[in-house]
């Protein structure tokens, strides 16, 4: 991978939902019997390059996915009633399964709250990165098929070159998390380990 084509003038680091309910032992994922070894594993690598974000002067933003029981959207309240899901509301806002974990927000780095899967979804974050002159988006995050790769997608009819960082994401099934980042190569991302990001942001210095 070229320096230049994550070089910190055109890129930020958008670290998704590294929150307590998803990566957590005691989160409510872990509580739904999820296996947590592989989330953990990736927060601890998202918390890896945001150290080497802020060193080679790379844009760092927060996601987090914030919800208030009783108040999603007709399409959601429907999609679990058709599934039978009555399972605790994930990462209610006030709560400390909302609460950050691995990498934290440091004084001017922008956290983006969301409702739905994708971090640019009615968030306006993609204007914010085009006004700051960013074209090109390393993510990290929790989890792989499913926020990270919707925003991924997203990422790219954004006008955003992708890049993720295959092991600073995770599923909760290793089979999820190797399709998610599969589909997502043959589409254009580029997938890389995040040991050849922070080698790249540190040639950059």
């Amino acid at each position: 991978m070229k320096p230049d084509w994550i070089a910190p003038n055109r890129t930020a680091l958008v670290i998704i939902d590294c929150q307590v309910d998803f990566g957590s032992p005691d989160g409510e994922m872990a509580r739904r019997g999820m296996e947590m070894t592989a989330p953990q594993a990736a927060v601890a690598q998202a918390e890896s390059l945001a150290e080497a974000a802020r060193a080679g002067g790379v844009k760092i933003v927060f996601v987090r996915l914030l919800t208030h029981p009783g108040g999603e959207n007709r399409i959601v309240r429907e999609a679990k009633q058709r599934s039978g899901d009555d399972a605790p509301d994930l990462c209610v806002e006030g709560t400390r399964g909302a609460d950050f974990i691995g990498p934290q927000p440091q004084d001017g780095e922008p956290i983006v709250s969301k409702t739905h899967f994708s971090a640019f979804a009615r968030t306006g974050l993609a204007d914010q990165l085009h006004a700051a002159g960013v074209d090109t988006l390393v993510l990290a995050g929790l989890t792989t098929e499913c926020c990270v790769a919707s925003s991924a997608w997203d990422g790219f009819e954004r006008d955003f070159h992708i890049v993720i960082a295959s092991d600073a994401c995770a599923a909760y099934e290793p089979d999820l998390h190797r399709h998610a980042l599969q589909a997502l190569e043959m589409s254009g991302a580029m997938i890389v380990p995040s040991a050849a990001v922070k080698a790249s942001w540190k040639k950059s210095l």
